[in-house]
């Protein structure tokens, strides 16, 4: 492992142990987000999903950081798209419980307040599948659209806040990538089993292990990416 490795690790380590080693920080932490969740899934997207791009571009290239990456607007992008995950976990929580009673399983809302068990899994379970089948590909589309823009626009903060030419970038996305990989196997191998754990959690901490999961993924993109230029 590179200095630079154990220098970003140990930053990432330092930067998250106060709200072990701390009590008050935690629970500062835990009041903030009951009291204002909108507002920390913006902050925990910007942070943690922009660092599993930055791990990704550690793997790709080398490096954690490089000239037109543009870490500033993709954490904007990905502190803006953790407000419509957050609005979409509570719509579909509510939602997809109440849409099972409707069809005939009457204890489904009741059984995800219950204790862990088999019936909570599956409803955990149809939650995620619908999410990830309805909202997940609008949401994965839109990033790429806006990664895309902040690569034309060299990663500029002002290039950025230009207008983005979604038509013309919507025609030459990368669609067999886009249908292949990204909707065939990361949606029902990595985040549908993903967000079924998710919803099993305490509503405060979804949103947290959402981000967390964008980690993962900024690292199963990478290796993927490097395997596709081997093959």
């Amino acid at each position: 492992m590179l200095k630079k490795d154990v220098l970003f690790f140990a930053l990432f380590f330092f930067f998250f142990l106060p709200f072990f080693v701390f009590p008050k920080v935690y629970q500062f932490y835990n009041d903030f987000n009951g009291n204002h969740g909108m507002i920390t899934a913006f902050i925990k997207f910007a942070i943690l999903a922009t660092l599993g791009e930055v791990i990704g571009l550690r793997i790709r290239k080398g490096t954690y950081i490089e000239k037109g990456f543009g870490l500033l607007p993709r954490a904007i992008v990905w502190g803006v798209l953790g407000l419509t995950i957050k609005l979409a976990f509570v719509i579909f929580a509510i939602g997809t419980p109440a849409f099972l009673a409707y069809m005939g399983f009457e204890n489904a809302p009741i059984i995800m307040k219950s204790a862990l068990s088999w019936q909570k899994v599956g409803v955990a379970f149809s939650i995620s599948v619908a999410m990830n089948l309805i909202y997940a590909p609008v949401m994965m589309t839109l990033h790429k659209i806006t990664d895309m823009h902040i690569i034309a626009n060299k990663g500029t903060l002002k290039g950025f806040f230009t207008p983005i030419k979604v038509s013309k970038i919507f025609i030459h996305l990368d669609w067999d990538s886009m249908w292949n990989f990204v909707f065939k196997k990361t949606i029902p191998f990595f985040w549908i089993p993903a967000h079924t754990i998710t919803f099993l959690l305490a509503p405060d901490f979804q949103v947290l292990f959402a981000a967390l999961l964008g980690i993962a993924l900024g690292t199963i993109l990478a290796v993927a990416q490097l395997f596709s230029k081997k093959n």
